[in-house]
């Protein structure tokens, strides 16, 4: 089954590169720089961070739904990145991580979820998008449970 993921677009997030700690701080955010070349995933471009670039750690609602899974947590976005915008493509970043994949209908209500390793993503794809009621996934770092990326029939 042909898919699409989607990173964050930029736009939303640009105007807080340019606040100071203190501004970031009244908006839950703060700046990191990283500390090595993993850990520090940018949601926009679905790619890591090397050592030594900074980052904003964000609190971002991913799941908008006015329903019982409402949710937000914190995530990491890098400036000047291009949205990750792909059909049938896996980005690096998911294939290194053990991914949990939550599908939801078209109200926000969750319809089924599984774990799995990044390098396996696809099958488990195509067996959540079976169900024609799931109208898209959430994808989200299992071990932390930081948002990662949406994915939508394509």
């Amino acid at each position: 089954m042909s898919f699409r993921i989607s990173g964050l677009p930029a736009e939303p997030f640009a105007e807080l590169f340019s606040l100071s700690d203190e501004a970031l701080a009244e908006r839950r955010a703060m700046r990191i720089v990283a500390d090595s070349d993993s850990g520090f995933p940018c949601r926009i471009s679905l790619t890591d961070a090397r050592r030594g670039q900074t980052l904003l750690l964000v609190n971002y609602e991913h799941q908008t739904a006015n329903t019982p899974y409402r949710s937000n947590y914190a995530i990491y976005i890098r400036e000047d990145e291009q949205q990750y915008d792909r059909t049938n493509e896996v980005p690096e970043q998911f294939r290194r991580r053990l991914l949990s994949v939550r599908g939801f209908d078209e109200r926000g209500i969750l319809l089924d979820a599984d774990v799995t390793q990044g390098t396996e993503l696809e099958p488990l794809i195509d067996r959540l998008f079976e169900n024609k009621q799931i109208a898209y996934l959430h994808v989200h770092n299992a071990r932390p449970g930081c948002y990662a990326a949406r994915i939508d029939r394509a």
